[in-house]
């Protein structure tokens, strides 16, 4: 679902694009999703060169399915549980997907932003909760069971440095 964000929001976006500035991005790559475009033009704006950003399907955020619109008591504490543990049995339908499809897509659409990015620069990915998460937990080298734990506020910045040789965070 394409939610737009609330004028806090776009506040946020706002500033984190104020703070961008500062850094020389070779790409500002986004989520196709409203709210993820509007805070990657926030970052493109800031750059002292002109640049557009770069979509990424892959950084759209966890497709929840049947659940969307839904409240935590219609989709039941259990199932919740069960889900956040990677449980696929209770992956939500009508396209839904599960954490490790998820991160599977966003780890395949970050080593493709890896592989666009020359080495010594930077770049920035606009995205999602979840698109986070699945990204930090990989950094981290945590069980993916344990991604729906990690805190992260919203128009957070977060930077993970990759080296040019592994792959790997550094």
């Amino acid at each position: 679902m394409d939610v737009p964000l609330s004028p806090l929001g776009e506040l946020e976006a706002i500033e984190a694009g104020n703070y961008l500035k500062r850094f020389d991005l070779q790409h500002v790559a986004s989520s196709p999703l409203s709210r993820a475009m509007f805070g990657a033009q926030q970052v493109c704006d800031n750059q002292n060169d002109s640049k557009d950003a770069v979509v990424f399907e892959g950084f759209k955020e966890l497709d929840r399915g049947a659940w969307c619109g839904k409240t935590k008591d219609e989709i039941g504490a259990d199932n919740l549980a069960r889900f956040d543990a990677c449980d696929e049995s209770v992956t939500p339908g009508d396209g839904g997907e599960s954490y490790p499809t998820l991160k599977s897509r966003v780890i395949a659409s970050r080593d493709d932003l890896l592989e666009m990015t020359n080495v010594g620069r930077a770049s920035a990915i606009v995205s999602h909760l979840q698109v986070t998460r699945a990204m930090l937990s990989d950094a981290l080298e945590m069980d993916i069971k344990e991604m729906a734990g990690l805190k992260i506020g919203t128009a957070s910045i977060t930077c993970v440095d990759y080296c040019s040789a592994t792959g790997k965070q550094t």
